[in-house]
């Protein structure tokens, strides 16, 4: 198989492997036994890494675009799998405390759960899933071309929207941690 000629096929596969492993996650679908268990100190130091992780990955999204914006492809590829990689990390560290714990309850005041919390992790959840499948789309693209054919292909245009509601996700990720871990 050609994944340069594939392209839309294996993005449609690897969405839809990647937001089935997410809500099998999620929904208590994968057995906590099937995964060796890490120290408590260890699963409750994910959220703080994932912060971090989530802050680097921010910074490495704009320099990416940045890059992209000055036409310094090398730089902007290598900022963008740096970010990939990032989110990469962020994700199985997600997933495992997420099927070691399930998820993080929020244990701030009834009104600001109702009106703030939910409709910030509503929209990162959103924003989240839909970015998989543009963020698979440029990956494959840049992946599979050297960086001079990209122009005749449409990275540019999907980058800048994957781009930016990736950014948002990741910001409204940390806002929501925020609210979790710091604020309450």
């Amino acid at each position: 198989m050609n994944a340069r000629e594939r392209v839309p096929e294996l993005t449609a596969l690897l969405s839809v492997m990647s937001l089935s492993l997410v809500f099998g996650a999620v929904l208590g679908v994968i057995p906590r036994g099937a995964i060796p268990r890490a120290p408590a100190a260890v699963i409750a130091s994910i959220p703080h890494v994932n912060a971090a992780i989530s802050v680097v990955a921010v910074v490495a999204i704009l320099a990416g675009v940045r890059f992209a914006r000055r036409r310094r492809f090398r730089r902007h590829r290598a900022a963008m799998l740096l970010s990939t990689a990032l989110f990469v990390a962020f994700l199985v560290l997600y997933l495992y405390k997420v099927i070691m714990e399930g998820p993080s309850t929020f244990t701030g005041p009834e009104t600001v759960y109702q009106w703030l919390y939910l409709p910030l992790l509503a929209v990162h959840i959103l924003l989240a899933v839909v970015c998989i499948p543009l963020l698979y789309y440029v990956l494959l693209l840049a992946t599979t071309r050297p960086i001079e054919a990209l122009t005749r292909t449409a990275h540019a245009r999907v980058g800048r929207v994957a781009a930016s509601l990736w950014l948002i996700s990741f910001v409204l990720g940390t806002v929501v941690y925020a609210m979790l871990y710091v604020v309450y």
